[in-house]
């Protein structure tokens, strides 16, 4: 790993803890693509790469997930029964699901990736009833089914699942914005810890991993993210609360065609370096 490589990933780490605090996600959708090129260009084939950078975004997602729930719990936005509940359950789900991704093609999960994040988006965008200020829905069984669901996806992706909780949160359970952003954010503390476990796990013994690493989780990548992301995610979570509902969504589908497009190799395809 070069100094670039190292100053990189810093940068990374900052920005994506703030983007986690502001938007209730765990940060990969900067990360992973961003370790990605890292990896590639340390000479690492092509799979064992995406599958280092799946498996380290969830590790550090969960401190820079943690940081942001503690900030949006002290400004009281964050629904802790409906976290609790679907984040034990999402938390299984994930390791599961990281799990059978260490034995897919790394190429695949990346399409998938893009597909599932671009169409949550379009469904944000196009849904009336983002802007309908409606009490949540109070229903443990839906809960726990949309937790599953959220925890098989962000395992096999390595994202904290903050792309799909927050939708569902807001679209299927009708939280006001800002507190399906405080309790996703909750709920990615515990999905990043099974879908972790399952990297660590499914990664263990696999050849051409790079030095100081733990399964599919490369050690000094972690640190190096998670030194800027902690303390980001604070500022993140305070500034979301300075923002209208409204702009505080548009901005997270913004994100998510952003990640989308980018996974599925788009701006590759059109030769942006973006």
């Amino acid at each position: 790993m070069t100094i670039a490589h190292i100053i990189i990933l810093l940068a990374t780490g900052s920005f994506a803890g703030f983007a986690g605090g502001l938007l209730g996600i765990g940060g990969s959708f900067v990360m992973t693509p961003v370790q990605y090129m890292v990896y590639a260009d340390m000479g690492l084939p092509a799979d064992v790469a995406i599958k280092l950078a799946f498996g380290t975004s969830l590790l550090v997602a969960l401190p820079t997930a943690l940081s942001g729930a503690w900030r949006h719990t002290k400004l009281g936005a964050v629904h802790w029964r409906a976290a609790l509940i679907m984040g034990s359950s999402s938390l299984i789900a994930a390791f599961g699901g990281a799990t059978l991704a260490t034995h897919l093609p790394g190429t695949a999960l990346k399409i998938a990736f893009g597909a599932i994040v671009l169409g949550s988006g379009i469904r944000m965008l196009t849904s009336r009833s983002i802007t309908v200020e409606e009490e949540p829905k109070d229903k443990p069984g839906l809960w726990v089914a949309w937790g599953i669901l959220a925890g098989i996806v962000a395992g096999i992706l390595g994202i904290g699942g903050g792309v799909i909780i927050v939708p569902v949160l807001v679209l299927a359970l009708k939280f006001k914005m800002h507190h399906a952003v405080a309790t996703s954010l909750a709920v990615v503390v515990f999905t990043t810890i099974g879908g972790a476990l399952g990297y660590v796990t499914g990664g263990l013994g696999v050849p051409n991993l790079p030095a100081y690493s733990l399964g599919y989780v490369h050690l000094p990548s972690w640190f190096l993210l998670a030194v800027g992301s902690v303390g980001m995610a604070q500022i993140g979570a305070i500034t979301a609360h300075r923002l209208p509902a409204k702009q505080l969504m548009y901005l997270f589908v913004v994100v998510m065609f952003y990640l989308g497009l980018r996974m599925l190799g788009v701006f590759d395809w059109l030769g942006w370096p973006i």
